[in-house]
């Protein structure tokens, strides 16, 4: 398998590769588009220059000589007269073939335009091409003669050691940058290497990380949410051995107590009237069992099937189910001399899981019955807000202490212990409430004083 390290550098090794060809692939294009009719035009005057020097001249030699320097200054030259008489200057020709009947177009004293009219092609650059034909042409008169003057300029003569050091920069360019790139790509694959060394530390249930978050790129910010995502999988960890630890002591209390007094029962010389009050508080703590194991089946599904929770949804009176409810709980207000207020308008409807809603008001007012003190008094009301509802239920208890606040909706937590385990309670009620609400899209609240506690519930309108 390659590393990240050995991939980077193949790509930087083949995006140096292609950006090369294709850099000469449309300077190749720039060149025939727009650079080879200019040196063209250059060339023929050039080629005119050198034309009228040599006519001139009287003597013949002289022509010979100047021919012979004008090469030597970096020009390659073909003099011909049509006859078999041809004369090359400079430095051999690559391809010496050239079409007799531009041969007889300079002769007849017009103008070869070879290098303007050298075929395109996309990998061939003609300036560099030194054919024959890839040159310009120009009538040339000696003495009585008239000759046919054909001259390219000897790239390898006038740029010879330009070629040589460009070439040098190029190789060292390349040679350098891919040297730099391999140690700067220590830089991106280093902390890409901790992050994957991190993930093996968290599969082995190492939370404990130290990434450099110091850095203003992505790879810090994926740094910052790595660490992120390791406090909170060992807060979840955390809370998944506390739930554990929590269901096991829920659980084996009351098996404590059943398997206890079941022994006490079964002594055959027990009083029947202690025998009746142990058998009750068997019953008690069965029934404590039953509602533990409903509430930790209903948790469940709620976490693991909340989509088919919501499938069943209906819209129905908000005011109706409170009244519901009211009188599910109807016997024990009374017995605790309790009063409650609704003020829940009938226009108000919402969208949901009715079953699921129901629970919620039950345990949020089967809450406020247990924990109030006897005379005091339970507040609900309903406001219909902007594509949303708002439920308040308010009670005039003695309050909830602050520090409690932030985790009442924990699995199993308990603000008074002793009340609750009393009250047959199982420290689930509020984090169902939760759930359920938190499937429907909406959010609760809580805040409480000594004047009381208010749980604020609200409900997007679908």
């Amino acid at each position: 398998m390659r590393s990240l390290y050995v991939r980077i550098f193949l790509i930087t090794v083949a995006v140096i590769i292609v950006s090369s060809v294709l850099g000469f692939f449309f300077s190749n294009i720039y060149y025939h588009a727009k650079l080879k009719d200019f040196n063209d035009e250059k060339l023929v005057g050039i080629a005119m220059d050198m034309k009228k020097f040599a006519e001139e001249q009287p003597d013949p030699g002289t022509v010979q000589q100047y021919l012979h320097n004008a090469a030597a200054l970096g020009y390659e030259i073909y003099v011909t007269d049509g006859q078999g008489d041809d004369q090359f200057y400079g430095r051999e020709f690559r391809e010496k073939e050239l079409d007799r009947q531009a041969v007889r177009l300079v002769l007849g004293g017009d103008v070869y335009h070879g290098v303007a009219e050298f075929p395109s092609q996309p990998f061939i650059t003609g300036f560099f091409d030194n054919q024959l034909s890839n040159t310009v042409g120009v009538p040339l008169q000696v003495g009585d003669t008239r000759h046919a003057m054909f001259m390219r300029p000897d790239v390898i003569l006038q740029f010879g050691e330009l070629r040589i050091f460009f070439a040098l920069i190029g190789a060292l360019t390349v040679g350098i940058s891919v040297l730099i790139f391999l140690f700067s790509t220590r830089y991106l694959v280093n902390p890409i290497e901790r992050l994957s060394e991190a993930t093996k530390r968290i599969a082995q249930g190492n939370y404990n990380l130290k990434l450099n978050t110091a850095r203003r790129d992505e790879i810090g910010q994926l740094a910052q949410h790595f660490m992120t995502m390791s406090r909170e999988l060992e807060r979840v960890d955390q809370a998944r051995q506390q739930f554990v630890s929590n269901v096991s002591h829920e659980i084996q209390s009351p098996l404590t107590s059943i398997q206890g007094f079941a022994q006490l029962v079964a002594d055959r010389e027990l009083p029947e009237q202690e025998r009746a009050h142990y058998a009750s508080i068997i019953e008690k703590e069965s029934r404590h069992l039953s509602l533990l194991s409903k509430q930790l089946l209903l948790l469940s599904s709620l976490e693991q099937g909340h989509e088919d929770m919501t499938e069943t949804q209906t819209t129905f009176s908000l005011r109706g189910q409170f009244r519901q409810a009211v009188q599910v709980l109807q016997w024990q207000l009374e017995e605790k001399e309790l009063s409650l207020r609704m003020s829940v308008p009938e226009s108000i409807k919402i969208t949901g899981n009715e079953v699921l809603l129901m629970q919620v008001w039950m345990n949020l007012l089967g809450n406020a019955v247990q924990h109030l003190p006897k005379g005091r008094s339970i507040e609900i009301r309903a406001e219909q807000m902007d594509k949303a509802c708002v439920v308040y239920i308010q009670d005039t208890g003695d309050g909830i202490a602050a520090e409690h606040l932030p985790f009442l909706f924990d699995r199993f937590y308990r603000a008074d212990h002793a009340r609750e385990r009393s009250s047959g309670g199982t420290g689930l009620g509020l984090a169902i409430v939760q759930k359920i609400i938190r499937i429907h899209h909406g959010a609760i609240e809580v805040s409480s004083s000594a004047e009381g506690t208010l749980f604020t519930v609200t409900l997007p309108q679908m």
